[in-house]
């Protein structure tokens, strides 16, 4: 391994496909799921990392090509949130959410410079910006309407004390929605101690110091903070008003 790079070969093939038949056999015995689930999955990092792998570099070359590949990485995170999510869910409160979360993070980032302005730092952080909001968005998306399916009882019961409907809906679906911010939470508050982060592992390996390492993943993490408080919330009013409307 030179500068920590991981050695393209067959004992990375190896380690690569036992893993993943290892995941897939324990998924498929204890009857979690289907182990096609974890092979899927799998193959299609595999075939995306090489396509990213082969283009990156164009990519980062000019800002115009940068951004539309943002661009590309928000369409798809919009899409697979709103899949997650599943039925019920209006097409807006994917794109909005995500949206509301990352746009006006990234432009303080840039903005106070605290983020260098270039497409080799801009790229990555968006993407990861872009990803916490997906996970955060899809997270409160099914908890709100699974409330909100399986709580419709209390939910009447609000409405017959005099609460109007986006506000009974509010009652119930809330402290199932806030769970989302759970993840980004343990991750906070454990970095250094139980996991170290990748944009941290990153700087060091790119030659920064531990300093400029550490405040670098600080940064990151409690930008990631802010983009899934603002995403859970806005996907979690719009879910509410999108169900109030549909009353009678």
């Amino acid at each position: 391994m030179t500068g920590g790079a991981v050695p393209i070969g067959p004992a990375l093939v190896a380690a690569l496909l036992g893993l993943t038949l290892a995941g897939a056999a324990v998924l498929r015995l204890s009857g979690l799921g289907r182990a096609r689930a974890i092979l899927g999955a799998a193959a299609r990092a595999t075939v995306q990392l090489g396509v990213v792998s082969l283009v990156i570099v164009a990519v980062l070359r000019q800002w115009w090509s940068t951004g539309a590949f943002i661009l590309l990485m928000y369409a798809v995170a919009s899409v697979t949130a709103r899949r997650r999510i599943g039925a019920g869910c209006p097409a807006r409160v994917a794109p909005l959410a995500i949206a509301a979360g990352v746009a006006p993070s990234l432009g303080v980032l840039l903005a106070s410079r605290a983020l260098p302005a270039t497409p080799l730092v801009v790229l990555p952080t968006a993407g990861i910006l872009i990803g916490g909001a997906m996970t955060a968005t899809s997270l409160a998306g099914r908890r709100t309407l699974d409330e909100l399916r399986t709580r419709h009882g209390e939910y009447e019961a609000g409405l017959a004390l005099g609460l109007l409907p986006r506000d009974a809906a509010l009652e119930i679906c809330r402290p199932a929605a806030g769970q989302a911010l759970i993840p980004a939470l343990d991750q906070t508050r454990t970095v250094g101690l139980v996991t170290l982060p990748g944009a941290f592992v990153g700087v060091l390996l790119g030659g920064a110091g531990p300093i400029q390492a550490g405040a670098t993943q600080l940064l990151i993490l409690l930008s990631l903070l802010a983009v899934e408080a603002v995403a859970i919330a806005i996907a979690l009013e719009l879910l509410v008003r999108a169900r109030a409307r549909t009353e009678p």
